[in-house]
């Protein structure tokens, strides 16, 4: 018998802070979810961006976030697993840099 992956609840705002190639950088990402599509923005000192390409199975989560940083198109790849109030993130900078960080819930 089997049994569905459901998605964790992710729902809601969550934010980060976490030391970059180009100094500290603070996110605040809100996330929507519809079954499995996840959908919603990352907001930066560099701006808003809709999310893209977002899936939740179960405990993992993943989305594109397709930046303009300073005139630049930069493909930001994340992937991250959940775990209660925090999600374990990786995230892949224009396939150059690979950055791990906490994400934790807003309250």
């Amino acid at each position: 018998l089997a049994i569905p992956a459901v998605a964790a609840d992710i729902a809601g705002k969550w934010t980060a802070s976490f030391d970059t190639q180009i100094g500290v950088q603070n996110y605040t990402y809100t996330f929507k979810v519809d079954d499995t599509k996840l959908t919603g923005a990352a907001e930066s000192q560099f701006g808003k961006t809709e999310i893209a390409e977002g899936a939740v199975k179960g405990d993992e989560i993943s989305f594109v976030e397709n930046l303009d940083f300073q005139g630049n198109a930069l493909k930001i790849t994340y992937k991250g697993k959940i775990s209660g109030d925090e999600i374990k993130f990786t995230r892949n900078v224009a396939d150059m840099v690979t950055e791990e960080f906490v994400a934790k819930r807003a309250k």
